[in-house]
């Protein structure tokens, strides 16, 4: 990657990488929320809601904020959520997503609070402070229960790495920093989706066109050159590329549809 790519890169990480950003975002649920608890657990949900029509996922992810009373954490950790979603309920929630997939999920999530007080404290048990591990065991504690979760880290497993780095970039007006003390940031995979995948292959920085794990981590090694020991930080320049003309991206883009 040449100076000039980097500088923009930064340049464009830099103008995106603001409070702004929430509006319209998922990453906005996560936020104002007096308890790290709730703020994880918000987060955690609304990463697992955050594919498809922006518009429809943000209702999705506020309707069940309101279902549970703004207490993400508690509505899971208490079983709340059987109230709402019973098991084997073939009724369609969100997409794929039955209304029994959510008690599925819901319903691991809730064993893992109980077992280890946060997911925080269950990842920083198995992961060793690598992101990526955090993913492959989240994938593999969840895997069978429902299908709110990928069953494993082959796939690009988009919004796990998005809410990795929701959870480890600290320092951020958009990313959190809860686990910044036991997950490196530099291990952080970028969160790969159709769009970025085409805005890295107009840079040069991506060959292929599938949107795959193998494909993400090239993306994040070629932006760790712009971004060293920050990769992810790349993340709000490819979006910047996807919505700003003045950039070169494409007009009207969305990175979510």
């Amino acid at each position: 990657m040449d100076e000039g790519m980097k500088k923009m890169l930064r340049s464009l990480a830099d103008r995106y990488e603001t409070e702004a950003f929430l509006d319209g975002d998922p990453s906005f649920f996560m936020h104002g929320l007096p308890s790290r608890r709730n703020a994880e657990a918000t987060a955690f949900v609304a990463s697992a809601l955050s594919f498809g029509s922006r518009k429809v996922f943000m209702e999705k992810i506020r309707q069940l904020v309101d279902l549970a009373g703004g207490d993400i954490d508690g509505y899971v950790r208490k079983r709340v959520f059987a109230r709402d979603f019973r098991e084997g309920d073939e009724t369609v929630f969100y997409r794929f997503f039955t209304r029994g997939d959510m008690h599925s999920f819901f319903g691991e999530y809730s064993s893992v609070l109980g077992e280890f007080g946060t997911l925080g404290g269950f990842v920083s048990s198995r992961a060793g402070g690598d992101a990526f591990k955090a993913v492959e065991a989240i994938c593999a504690r969840f895997a069978g229960r429902g299908r709110v979760i990928p069953a494993d880290a082959t796939s690009a497993c988009k919004r796990l790495c998005m809410f990795m780095r929701w959870m480890v970039r600290g320092g951020s007006p958009v990313d959190l920093g809860l686990w910044e003390k036991f997950i490196d940031r530099s291990t952080l995979t970028i969160p790969l989706d159709t769009h970025v995948v085409a805005e890295a292959r107009r840079l040069g920085l991506l060959s292929g066109a599938s949107a795959s794990m193998s494909a993400a981590k090239k993306l994040t090694a070629a932006l760790a050159e712009a971004f060293p020991g920050d990769p992810c930080k790349g993340d709000f320049a490819l979006f910047g590329l996807g919505v700003d003309p003045s950039a070169g991206g494409w007009k009207g883009g969305t990175r979510w549809k």
